[in-house]
């Protein structure tokens, strides 16, 4: 029962966690019209958010060689309540940058302490345990776009105070279960992180190839989903509509993926997942009609959710105890720093004149290419699976 409620604890702060980090999607908008910028100024906040959360991925991996997972944990919570309150405060682009980036670092604090709580708190069950935990995320994805309407109905300053305040509250609970949980061990001999990390070279980068590229596809598209929506002739209020169903497709994504990743063989699902992600994306561009745009939104929101939680679980359950803290918060400093790109590049290239339809096109084929590529190797047991 202690560490049921630690769980539950852990599935309260990452949707804060999570939101944090979708919260400047629905509000770019507002920046641009606030602080008089253009969207490549607005997609570099959001890449900020993102580069935050790769940042001290690497760091983190070994603090925790020397202090307990749960401890950073609750660390983590304690720095989103902060910056929170500092990123209210801005007045100017770059103090809201600054409060963007901090932000984003206390989520890759977390996810990187976290994700090896869970799996060492339910070490049979890890792919169900991500997959609840990403689901609980995804409801803060899910959310972000009504919860900043309804906080612009006052000042859209609201939506950053509440994730203060909330992340206080939360971040006190945490720290009083795992007091009163049986914590595991298990990652009591992952003392060296540069040579568990080294040692690990060959699964985290089959992780990274094969998921790395579709991530950084992911940020650009979903940040920049309502005005993508609005190229194609949608309503403002419909666009905003859309980007809810795309999140929305990932909370059953989350559970779905996690359980399968626990009876599936862990490359070619991955494989499969990217497969089917850049083949819905390149549909998604050849889409005009309304009921076109819903269905191929669901899918892809779908897809794209289910490749997490069976990355996390690739990782995590094939790792042993001895490396899998540090190995992990390698991948994922990289996997972070890759994706959070995503949105500045894409504003870039959109502002040179190039059209949404294009350029995720592009990057849909550039995708399936690779999966072929990666999918020869894996058949030829070139992949450490």
């Amino acid at each position: 029962m202690a560490r049921a409620r630690l769980f539950a604890s852990l599935c309260g702060l990452v949707f804060l966690v999570n939101l944090a980090r979708i919260v400047f999607a629905p509000l770019l908008d507002v920046f641009i019209s606030e602080f008089g910028i253009g969207e490549a100024t607005a997609g570099l906040i959001v890449t900020l958010t993102w580069v935050g959360s790769a940042s001290l991925r690497l760091p983190t991996g070994w603090v925790l060689t020397k202090v307990p997972r749960h401890r950073v944990v609750v660390a983590s919570g304690a720095i989103l309540a902060v910056s929170s309150g500092l990123a209210a405060t801005a007045t100017t682009v770059r103090h809201l940058m600054v409060g963007a980036f901090l932000m984003g670092l206390a989520s890759g604090v977390y996810f990187v302490s976290a994700h090896p709580l869970l799996s060492e708190l339910y070490p049979t069950r890890v792919g169900r345990v991500m997959g609840i935990h990403g689901g609980a995320s995804q409801v803060a994805a899910v959310v972000a776009a009504p919860f900043v309407a309804l906080t612009l109905l006052v000042d859209w300053r609201l939506s950053l105070w509440a994730i203060a305040v909330g992340a206080a509250a939360i971040t006190a609970y945490t720290w009083v279960a795992a007091a009163r949980a049986d914590l595991p061990d298990a990652g009591a001999d992952d003392r060296d992180f540069l040579a568990a990390a080294l040692s690990e070279w060959r699964i985290i980068v089959t992780a990274l190839a094969i998921v790395g590229a579709a991530v950084f596809v992911w940020q650009g598209l979903f940040n920049f989903y309502e005005l993508y929506m609005r190229s194609k002739g949608l309503s403002d209020g419909m666009a905003g509509t859309m980007l809810t169903i795309i999140f929305a497709a990932g909370i059953p994504a989350f559970y779905f993926g996690g359980d399968l990743a626990d009876r599936l063989p862990y490359v070619p699902y991955l494989l499969g997942i990217v497969g089917t992600f850049a083949a819905s994306l390149f549909l998604l561009t050849r889409a005009e009609s309304l009921p076109a745009l819903v269905g191929l939104t669901a899918v892809v929101g779908f897809v794209i959710h289910s490749l997490f939680p069976a990355v996390d679980t690739y990782m995590l359950d094939t790792l042993p105890d001895s490396t899998r803290g540090s190995a992990y918060a390698a991948f994922s400093s990289v996997w972070m720093l890759g994706q959070a790109l995503g949105s500045s590049a894409l504003g870039e290239v959109v502002e040179l004149g190039y059209t949404y339809d294009s350029v995720f096109a592009t990057a849909a084929l550039c995708l399936g290419a690779s999966i072929v590529v990666l999918a020869v190797l894996e058949r030829a047991g070139r992949l450490p699976s």
